[in-house]
């Protein structure tokens, strides 16, 4: 490993990798996934999702990057050169994934800016589609929003500008003030929300299961994805950030605590926005499901609703709001990007600077695709894409590299040392056997609908995506390390 990157303390590695999940896969992701996939019947696949995938994989993550203590990319390619593709497949599409979740950032910085004045007006709905994500009408397809684009290469600059800093001083400082202010922020929301008249009826939509709904294979793999999402799994995120942890760390200890504080933050937050959804329809009377049709804007529909009732305190709130929602999405952005400038760093042999100036141009040129007038709409395809299709079988792939090709049962005493519950054969069977067939099993189940309901122009996205992440794969697979 090329760097000597290492945690200054347990608290600044417990507040990093927490600053890259608390954000909006949390906040913005979660609640318009629920919304579309039967309320609280989603929460059956998503604690299996969890228990299954969600804690057994982070388990092997953590392993992995402890005992290793390599770039991502060069784990895989010590265990077999023929794999070292895959490793920059799951990298690049993770780089992918960024390209849109900082324009979702770059909407919060509009909507900050706008929430001085509540710029939004009386309809936030048709404010997000005119100013801010567009539609899916793809007659304005080349309609360029000049906002949005500012405001996403606002975003970049201050993503470079961490990034570009040491491990302790840019990723460590700024999640050490960020995770505290999003919860207290957030809390106080959530508080207001409930006390809302008609809030009974989102909550009581939140929390009832419709059990007709289980039998629908996309709530299933709605629920793995946002597993995957929420708490970067195969991503590579979790073999970095381990890979700089000093010994005798707590690391099963860790997991689970990042797991409980991460499924927690998401269900408190969605009981907020589900709260302002009843308040919704029972002032409007619009049934709670049709209340948004932009489901990738939820999060910009909802809040700025219950800004608009708060009288004064909504002045105050709004602003406070959408920045801690800004530094939670940078803060997941920086971290989430660290595999995969670290792997370049190394493959390359770029300063630290050079590959995360790259990063960020090439970033922005990507982002700025999505802000024309058909933006969200193009987001959620390539969200679907990316979650629900490339990333659960790269997943797949790496149960099957790390414990078939590697022996996952050598680090079972490195993850037990020192860590209050251990694991055993059972979890090395979880991860070798049941995972990647149960992953498979969704993917396959799932390609059929995938494709039976994608129209022209999402197929022809779908194959660019693909043809560029495979070549751009390759490319980076035959250029020989410098080391």
């Amino acid at each position: 490993m090329t760097n000597g990157n290492q945690w200054n303390s347990k608290a600044t590695f417990i507040f990093s990798i927490l600053s890259a999940t608390f954000g909006m896969g949390s906040i913005w992701r979660l609640s318009y996934v629920i919304y579309s996939n039967g309320g609280g019947s989603f929460f059956i696949p998503y604690i299996i999702a969890i228990l299954v995938m969600g804690i057994p994989f982070l388990i092997l993550e953590y392993g992995l990057g402890f005992s290793l203590k390599d770039t991502f990319s060069n784990i895989v390619e010590k265990i077999n050169p023929k794999f070292e593709v895959i490793s920059w497949m799951v990298l690049l599409a993770v780089f992918m994934v960024f390209l849109y979740y900082v324009v979702i950032v770059g909407w919060d910085l509009m909507y900050l800016i706008s929430s001085f004045t509540f710029q939004w007006g009386s309809s936030p709905a048709q404010f997000f589609v005119h100013n801010i994500g567009g539609s899916s009408d793809l007659s304005e397809s080349f309609y360029f929003m000049i906002p949005t684009a500012i405001s996403i290469l606002i975003i970049w600059a201050i993503v470079w500008h961490i990034s570009h800093k040491d491990l302790n001083d840019g990723i460590g400082k700024f999640s050490s003030v960020m995770v505290p202010l999003l919860l207290v922020t957030l809390s106080v929301i959530v508080i207001y929300a409930v006390t809302l008249p008609g809030a009974g009826l989102g909550i009581s939509t939140l929390l009832t299961p419709d059990w007709k709904t289980l039998a629908n294979v996309d709530i299933w793999i709605a629920a793995f994805c946002q597993i995957i999402f929420s708490l970067n799994l195969g991503v590579g995120l979790g073999i970095t950030f381990s890979s700089y942890l000093p010994k005798g760390y707590k690391l099963i200890d860790s997991v689970l605590l990042l797991v409980f504080l991460n499924s927690l933050f998401e269900i408190f937050s969605s009981l907020g926005v589900f709260s302002i959804l009843g308040y919704m329809s029972s002032t409007t009377g619009i049934p709670l499901t049709q209340l948004v049709s932009e489901q990738t804007g939820l999060m910009f529909v909802v809040f700025p609703k219950i800004f608009n009732v708060m009288g004064p305190a909504g002045r105050i709130m709004a602003p406070l709001l959408f920045i801690t929602i800004m530094f939670a999405g940078i803060g997941s952005t920086v971290g989430g990007l660290e595999p995969f400038i670290n792997s370049l760093i190394d493959k390359l042999d770029w300063s630290r600077s050079r590959a995360v100036t790259w990063t960020c141009a090439v970033g922005f040129i990507g982002s700025a695709m999505f802000a024309t007038n058909i933006g969200s709409y193009t987001l959620r395809l390539v969200d679907i894409f990316l979650n629900e299709f490339t990333l659960l079988i790269l997943i797949a792939a790496q149960c099957i590299i790390f414990t078939w090709i590697f022996d996952a049962e050598s680090l079972i005493p490195v993850l037990n040392d020192n860590s209050t519950f251990n694991v055993g054969r059972f979890w090395k069977y979880t991860v070798k056997y049941i995972l990647p067939l149960l992953l498979i099993v969704i993917w396959i189940l799932g390609i059929d609908e995938f494709i039976a309901k994608t129209n022209t122009f999402e197929f022809t996205l779908y194959v660019i995506l693909t043809a560029i992440l495979v070549v751009s794969s390759v490319i980076l697979t035959k250029i020989k390390s410098r080391e």
